[in-house]
């Protein structure tokens, strides 16, 4: 009980404390896109670190990062833990990019402004204007941000069953409109069910596994074939 009121604790004053780092480069006058992308990518990794360490977690990266940028990483997605995680492996390898998360996050009353000023950008997949939008922002960033990259779980929303469930279009919607490689992305771990348990005692290992490049066409038959071969190795 205890255990678990001090991790909430310490996660509520952390993402609070990091709300307020964010809106200084969110809301900076003079920054330009470029350098403030790459200021709230640092900034969500140093939190995301902060929060491993405390649940005293490390992530143990199977494949490599691709050194390249403009890249779409396709994660499967089971908890908020799985955006901690990738950020850690994303400050390890110097990348610099956002999050595209579903309006309902940008709404919430609790992690609402964390995911707006750290640079996460909505879609509200009910809104033809506003999808149009979204996919205006993607491309005028992409253009402005030559270092930048884009995260998702195609999955559209957390997988508490087996496998994984059937993708929704938007992922390679946005790949096929900006000419994007997609890196397909597995953590190998019930993430909600880490979290649960944390902080350990003792270390504990989130196994993350990077595959080679994809394309957008057949993107779910692609990425299960990367799955597959994941798990024919356990």
């Amino acid at each position: 009980m205890l255990k678990d009121l001090g991790k909430y604790l310490f996660m509520i004053e952390l993402g609070l404390k990091y709300i307020k780092i964010f809106k200084k480069t969110f809301f900076h006058p003079f920054i330009t896109l470029k350098a403030g992308y790459k200021q709230l990518s640092r900034d969500r990794q140093a939190y995301s670190n902060q929060v491993l360490e405390f649940l005293n977690i490390e992530v143990k990266l199977v494949g490599e990062v691709p050194h390249d940028n403009k890249k779409l990483y396709a994660i499967n997605h089971r908890s908020l833990l799985d955006i901690i995680v990738m950020e850690n492996i994303f400050s390890r390898s110097d990348k610099n990019g956002t999050w595209i998360a579903k309006q309902e996050l940008f709404d919430d009353p609790i992690y609402g402004k964390f995911f707006e000023y750290s640079g996460c950008i909505s879609v509200d997949l009910e809104n033809k204007r506003g999808l149009l939008k979204f996919f205006k922002t993607i491309k005028m960033t992409l253009s402005k941000v030559d270092d930048f990259n884009i995260y998702m779980f195609p999955e559209g929303e957390r997988y508490k069953g087996k496998g994984i469930q059937k993708f929704q279009g938007g992922a390679a919607k946005i790949a096929k409109a900006n000419a994007l490689d997609i890196v397909p992305v597995f953590i190998n771990d019930t993430l909600e069910e880490v979290f649960k348990s944390a902080p350990f005692d003792e270390t504990y290992t989130v196994e993350v596994h990077i595959g080679d490049i994809i394309t957008h066409d057949n993107l779910q038959e692609k990425y299960l074939e990367f799955y597959n071969s994941v798990k024919a190795v356990k």
